[in-house]
């Protein structure tokens, strides 16, 4: 088995788009050095670098739906991330990925896809429909329906357009700003119900922030956390080294 010092050289670099917001940001970069402390032991961290972008602007942009313009903030910091190093690029965010093939397409390195890390760990755990919690952008676009559907064979059961429109508000106006409030938890742990009396096996946080509210041993079905499951598909590649 190699030494630690071996891996440590060998281990890649992960380039994270951040700022979308900075508590997401925030909760990588913490899971991610957790992730390399377990893997390498204590005291060692994930090589990394982040480009953080101005939030209020691309989610302004968003609410317009110029989505171009949003994909080319997104390529400039990824491929800043790139120059610096980075051998894999991120985007620290679940709605960032409505334009993550334009990202990709602008870098030479991979671009992990979050959908794709909750796709193999909902196969991986014999689940076969999946409720989806997320921004109202996420919930209304493919990202993850028509991906999990056509790598996976997975179908996606979104909340009704009333229930988007609150959760939207609760992701946007609280937890992106660092607002964890309890009637909000409750309000979105019935969201969770609803799709479960409507067949969901599992439930996605499909939105970044949403772990910092909804805790696993709350939920009458199990959670999968992108950021978390995606941070786990960033550090094993990294660890291949």
């Amino acid at each position: 088995m190699p030494r630690r010092s071996a891996i440590m050289r060998a281990m890649r670099t992960i380039g994270i788009v951040g700022g979308l917001s900075w508590e997401a940001t925030a909760l990588y970069y913490r899971l991610m050095n957790e992730g390399a402390a377990r893997a390498l032991g204590p005291g060692h961290n994930a090589r990394s670098v982040i480009w953080t972008v101005e939030f209020p602007k691309v989610l302004a942009l968003a609410e317009a739906d110029r989505w171009d313009a949003v994909a080319e903030i997104l390529a400039d910091a990824a491929r800043r991330l790139q120059a610096a190093g980075a051998d894999i690029v991120l985007l620290a965010a679940n709605t960032a990925h409505l334009v993550a093939d334009a990202v990709a397409a602008q870098i030479d390195v991979p671009l992990l896809h979050i959908a794709d890390a909750v796709g193999e760990a909902a196969r991986g755990g014999g689940f076969r429909r999946l409720g989806l919690l997320g921004t109202r952008f996420t919930l209304e676009a493919p990202i993850f329906p028509e991906r999990l559907a056509q790598r996976f064979g997975l179908e996606s059961l979104v909340p009704e357009a009333e229930t988007r429109r609150d959760l939207h508000g609760i992701i946007t106006g609280e937890l992106t700003q660092g607002r964890i409030e309890a009637a909000s938890r409750q309000r979105c742990l019935g969201m969770i119900d609803g799709l479960r009396d409507r067949g969901a096996e599992a439930v996605v946080l499909a939105c970044t922030e949403l772990p910092l509210l909804l805790r696993p041993e709350d939920s009458t079905v199990a959670l999968l956390d992108s950021t978390a499951l995606h941070v786990e598909a960033a550090l094993r590649f990294a660890l291949e080294g």
